[in-house]
């Protein structure tokens, strides 16, 4: 059986809205979640945050605390994720809709309030609430969504 594979997420709140991106190639999904992505082997995880918010962004970021960790998995199949999500601060670039994940994965980025973050198909769920609180958080085991 295959180890949990690892990924970092940034909750990066903006003028009081957070930043969420849509990572589905082709745009076959209106599933939105934090920028961040897998985990490279001899990296920090806050190196691999900070590059894949780049990635898939453009922004530059200060990477702070732990704030959630979320695990998912498919329950049909040998996919399981573990995710830590870190605070994280803009220290440069701005969001453009002409920014390109080298990777092809993420086509939309933006900022959202909280009540239209709220609104949203969110992964997890629970990163609304916790984007706006300051404690540290443990989602439990959930089913991948297809």
């Amino acid at each position: 059986m295959p180890c949990p594979r690892l990924a970092a997420r940034a909750v990066i709140l903006h003028q009081d809205r957070l930043l969420l991106v849509n990572a589905w190639p082709g745009e076959k999904s209106d599933l939105w979640c934090a920028p961040g992505g897998g985990v490279e082997r001899g990296r920090s995880l806050t190196e691999n945050l900070a590059r894949e918010v780049h990635e898939e962004t453009g922004l530059r970021v200060a990477v702070g605390v732990p704030c959630l960790i979320n695990e998912f998995h498919d329950p049909r199949g040998k996919f399981h994720q573990v995710e830590i999500f870190f605070r994280a601060e803009i220290t440069g670039g701005e969001l453009s809709d002409a920014w390109r994940d080298p990777e092809g994965i993420v086509h939309k980025r933006r900022f959202f309030a909280r009540a239209e973050a709220e609104g949203l198909n969110l992964k997890p769920s629970s990163l609304p609430a916790i984007a706006w609180s300051g404690g540290v958080y443990y989602d439990p085991l959930e089913p991948i969504l297809r």
